[in-house]
């Protein structure tokens, strides 16, 4: 079967490129590969593909993407990829695809012996050309750690074109050790980054991954707000589980996870994605620091219901309230909300939770307690 799925793969992705627009074959090609058993077949076949046919690619992609610092319009991408802007969004991600496929061949390997490839006996005499599968085994192994270094350029890259993120560099969220390592030979060994990252670096990162998540909690926004049907928001993220992967680009990137974990859940509340932000809490490891920072989320939704619409029981219900309450209240900005048109009975779930994790003795405890007073008026 590994020789029937190694020609299908070899099959498809030849057929991709003769048109790349074609993307579908490029995936087929990889879900092929997948399917090969014995590790040394799928890490040379994977790795063939990769110098054939990826690479250059890649690297059409990534500079295109660089000297425009955003994704791409569709004609930039065909005159520089030769592929549409769609199509080369596919593209990045099969090159994901395969680079994980040939790390976790690579590991494979340790555990599994060399296959033995049976020749009938009318094939000993005939001279010719090797075949794919003992091409495959003849492949040096790849260095790991500079496949990791470019699987994280990969998911950069994709995350990018599939979100339509703006004022993105890629190559400037690494240094010169990391830029040159780029596109080299994936067996041989290079100089990576190591040691302390530059803090200027580390900003750019962080920019970079708030920028990504805030794109991910707006793909899963109600359809009237981003102009796009469930469907699409459904076909937009099942390909990858990408709150992980976010969590895993800022891994590598040397970023605290737990601050981006955060930035997601108050992202998922600012676009009133609150049975969405319940489950992500679940994931944070800071919740003290979680509470005080959807506290001033929860102020912010009712300094628009109260402040901003100007209802008479609004009114009415703001002369009731505490002096420092309604001081804090007016310090607060809607604006930053991505979407104010949230129940007041969601909201009040809201501060359960926030009271929940705020220890009594935090500095906005009394605050906490005055908003439940207040969403209680309300509902």
């Amino acid at each position: 079967m590994d020789v029937l799925h190694a020609h299908s793969c070899w099959e498809y992705v030849v057929q991709w490129n003769k048109d790349p627009e074609e993307a579908h074959f490029l995936i087929r090609a990889i879900e092929h590969l997948r399917c090969i058993d014995n590790a040394h077949v799928q890490h040379g076949i994977a790795l063939m593909m990769w110098n054939t046919f990826l690479v250059k690619r890649l690297s059409a992609a990534t500079y295109l993407m660089d000297k425009v610092g955003k994704a791409p319009k569709d004609r930039l991408c065909r005159r520089d990829v030769g592929m549409s802007d769609n199509a080369m969004s596919c593209f990045l991600g099969s090159c994901s695809n395969l680079l994980q496929t040939l790390m976790e061949a690579d590991i494979r390997c340790d555990e599994m012996p060399l296959p033995v490839l049976d020749t009938e006996d009318a094939w000993v005499s005939v001279e010719g050309h090797s075949s794919l599968v003992e091409l495959a085994l003849e492949q040096k192994h790849i260095h790991y750690p500079l496949v990791e270094h470019q699987s994280v350029l990969c998911i950069i890259l994709y995350g990018t074109m599939k979100f339509s993120l703006k004022i993105v560099k890629p190559l400037s969220l690494f240094d010169s050790k990391g830029k040159n390592a780029f596109f080299k030979d994936l067996t041989s060994i290079q100089l990576l980054p190591s040691g302390e990252v530059d803090p200027t670096l580390l900003s750019l990162r962080h920019q970079f991954l708030t920028k990504l998540v805030s794109a991910l909690a707006q793909a899963q926004a109600p359809s009237q707000m981003t102009d796009r049907s469930e469907e699409a928001v459904a076909v937009t993220l099942k390909d990858r589980d990408w709150p992980v992967l976010t969590l895993d680009l800022a891994h590598h990137l040397q970023i605290a996870e737990d601050r981006i974990r955060r930035y997601y859940v108050c992202e998922l509340y600012s676009y009133g994605l609150d049975h969405l932000g319940e489950e992500a809490i679940l994931e944070v490891e800071d919740k003290e620091l979680l509470a005080s920072q959807l506290l001033v989320l929860v102020g912010q939704r009712l300094a628009y219901a109260l402040l901003h619409t100007q209802t008479k029981e609004g009114m009415e219900l703001l002369a009731r309230l505490p002096p420092t309450l309604c001081t804090w209240l007016k310090a607060m900005d809607p604006q930053d909300l991505k979407n104010v048109e949230v129940s007041i009975t969601t909201t009040a779930k809201l501060v359960n939770k926030v009271i929940e994790h705020l220890p009594e003795n935090h500095g906005q405890y009394s605050i906490a307690l005055h908003l439940i007073e207040a969403v209680e008026g309300m509902s």
